[in-house]
């Protein structure tokens, strides 16, 4: 493995970090997620600490943190932010200051609310030295996307250019979801040479600055990336098809300036009845057919079945999903043991 040193560096977007630097943390996590299989420990961060400060709710992330602190020797604080002083106004910066003068890395959720989230964690790394992880904000989704290139590697090999990835918007009943997957997606696969086909509805469009990110990403690896408004075009002799849903733009916004918990609501209330109007944007067995024969179904979970996908497809053996969720564990292990490791990871 090489030489590259991640000590200290902040991931917050994977636009943060070098090709080479990306192919690194996915290096460290294939020979991490072997040692596990193995059941080999990996004891590189004894007796170092981790804070996990959330402001949404999680699953596959906060266990993947959790659990991969543990496997690496070093020891997780779950913090929800309503249960800090942080729900009485402690700053970004004081919190960072903080906290990273009492562990040795600082991970962060900060997802529902446009132009907050980034600019948080920015602030909170100008308070500290130690390095802050973006466990999924507003613009990006890093350690998400991060398992996603490692599940498609270990489908198709490293050498993925060429490959097309539709990454489609999907129908959801349940809550105006973040943009920073698909966000994350399209910024990532577009710098490793995939072609990237972006599907959504109209009003359903991404931060500007990040569909300027893939435009560029795309042009400098070879590949391409386009957008279209039908989901079956996007899933044309697709290699990898990445269904899923994400709140309305200006809604979005709209949310950013509600002041209170009612106004929330009928945001998100607005949302999930303009979500409505398009229930026929789901992955199911036809349009799975319009894709290649061997072509691969993800997902970063919870899929709403019977909206997003079918019962047939997320279960089905095209379906890598559990492989993906899995892998999340592997990754965020890569990550710290990458960044918060005193001496480069071998």
């Amino acid at each position: 493995m090489s030489e590259i040193c991640l000590k200290g560096r902040d991931y917050i977007e994977t636009q943060d970090f070098s090709a080479a630097e990306i192919d690194h943390l996915l290096a460290t996590a294939a020979d991490l997620k072997a040692a596990f299989h193995r059941g080999e420990h990996k004891l590189v961060l004894p007796n170092q600490t981790v804070y996990l400060l959330f402001f949404d709710n999680s699953t596959r992330t906060r266990n993947a943190f959790e659990a991969g602190a543990t496997q690496l020797g070093a020891h997780a604080h779950f913090l929800d932010s309503r249960a800090t002083q942080i729900a009485h106004g402690e700053t970004a910066y004081d919190t960072g200051r903080i906290l990273g003068s009492m562990g040795h890395g600082i991970a962060i959720r900060h997802d529902l609310i446009l132009e907050e989230g980034n600019k948080y964690m920015r602030e909170v790394a100008r308070g500290t030295d130690v390095p802050v992880i973006n466990m999924q904000c507003d613009v990006d989704h890093p350690t998400q996307t991060l398992a996603d290139l490692m599940t498609i590697r270990e489908h198709f090999g490293n050498n993925v250019r060429g490959k097309k990835i539709a990454v489609s918007w999907a129908y959801a009943p349940s809550y105006a979801k973040p943009l920073s997957v698909p966000q994350g997606l399209i910024t990532l696969m577009t710098r490793m040479g995939l072609d990237v086909t972006l599907a959504h509805p109209p009003g359903y469009r991404l931060v500007d600055r990040t569909l300027e990110a893939a435009k560029k990403n795309a042009a400098e690896a070879g590949g391409s990336f386009e957008i279209v408004d039908n989901m079956d075009a996007a899933f044309e002799d697709a290699d990898i098809v990445y269904p899923k849903s994400w709140g309305i733009y200006d809604l979005m916004l709209e949310k950013r300036d509600a002041k209170s918990s009612a106004q929330i609501d009928k945001i998100e209330q607005e949302c999930l009845k303009k979500n409505a109007e398009h229930k026929d944007w789901i992955c199911d067995a036809r349009r799975m057919k319009l894709a290649k024969k061997d072509a691969i179904y993800m997902h970063c979970l919870p899929a709403d079945r019977g909206s997003e996908v079918t019962d047939e497809v997320i279960d089905g053996p095209q379906s890598v999903v559990f492989q993906e969720a899995e892998n999340r564990l592997h990754t965020a292990k890569a990550i710290m043991a990458c960044t918060m490791r005193e001496r480069p990871f071998k």
